[in-house]
Order: C-alpha cells, then structure tokens, then sequence
C-alpha cells in the first residue's frame, strides 16, 4: 500500500513539472500555439489521419452540403483497419451493395477505407451518402439515399457556383453501378 501511494504521489510530482505536447516554447506567455485555426473553430468534427490535400477537400465538400447533423470524428484508415472496425462494430453489408465508407451512429464516427479512396468526386458523393445516414439516424440505406440526393445536389450546386479548386462538379460514378456503403 505504501508503495501504491508512494507512486502515486511522485506521478503528482513529476506531473507538475513535465512538459505537455506544445508548439515552440513552453512560456506560459506563449499564445500562439492557442490559437485555433479559423477553419477547424466553426467546424465540430474532427478528421483523423488524412492527407492535407483530403482533410481540405472533405471539409470544403462538407461546408457546401451543409447538413443538419456533423460527424464527430472522421477517420481514414488503412483497408485492415477499416475490416478490423467493421467487425467490431458488427457492419451489415446488404446483399449488392459494397462497403467503401459507414458510419457508427451512437458515436457520430465515419469510418473511409483510405485504401480505396478514389478522388475528391467519390469522396463528396459517398460522404453525402454518409450524412444521409447521420440526418436520418437509420442504418437503413432505403432511408439515407433521399437525404443522401440531397446533400448531393446541394455539392454540385455549390461547386458549380463557387470557384474553389477543391471541389469540382459532381459527375455520375460508377456507371450506375449500386456501390453504397453503409
């Protein structure tokens, strides 16, 4: 017991005096690693592991489609992991549909395959898929596709009007092949 509380006393320690994850100099002073990027502040989701070139075209894509309601977090992950997720949270793929990218619901967490990423145009046409599944809060794809229309006509509206580089007009994909995700 002694030694428990012994420990737990030099974590208390040594936790004063340890230095946190900062950007340049570790002066209380120092504010400009504080100060949140404009961007990130108006937006509540965040995006884990993905290139700066995807991070800015998912969040440019997301501002155009505007949705009722954000993902919390988004991760792009290697193809085992995405496998690796989908088995843990027990992803049901229907019979001829393809799994690219799901949502967890209860988490608000959209999990992409960054293995199978297949340019920005796929990346806004199945992330409007994804937030049709968020708006509708159903793991039913008969009920995500209408609001899915939705925000996608919304991303073809919006690039068509804005001069963004980021986002370019939505095209038909897949030659009509039914490749929805969960």
């Amino acid at each position: 017991m002694k030694l428990a509380i012994g420990t737990f006393l030099m974590f208390l320690v040594f936790s004063e005096f340890g230095e946190a994850q900062t950007k340049g100099s570790s002066t209380p002073g120092n504010t400009e690693a504080l100060v949140p990027v404009p961007e990130a502040a108006a937006e509540s989701y965040t995006v884990f592991d993905a290139t700066p070139a995807q991070e800015a075209a998912l969040r440019a894509q997301i501002r155009l489609m505007h949705p009722e309601v954000l993902p919390l977090r988004i991760f792009f992950v290697p193809h085992w992991k995405y496998l690796d997720n989908a088995r843990i949270f027990h992803l049901h793929v229907p019979t001829g549909y393809g799994s690219l990218m799901f949502t967890h619901l209860p988490s608000r967490t959209v999990f992409i395959d960054n293995d199978r990423y297949q340019g920005e145009e796929w990346l806004g046409h199945w992330m409007a898929h994804e937030l049709g599944h968020l708006k509708t809060n159903s793991a039913k794809e008969s009920d995500a596709e209408p609001a899915a229309r939705e925000f996608r006509k919304r991303l073809e509206y919006g690039s068509k009007t804005s001069s963004s580089p980021q986002t370019a007009p939505l095209q038909r994909l897949n030659g009509g092949v039914n490749l929805s995700s969960c």
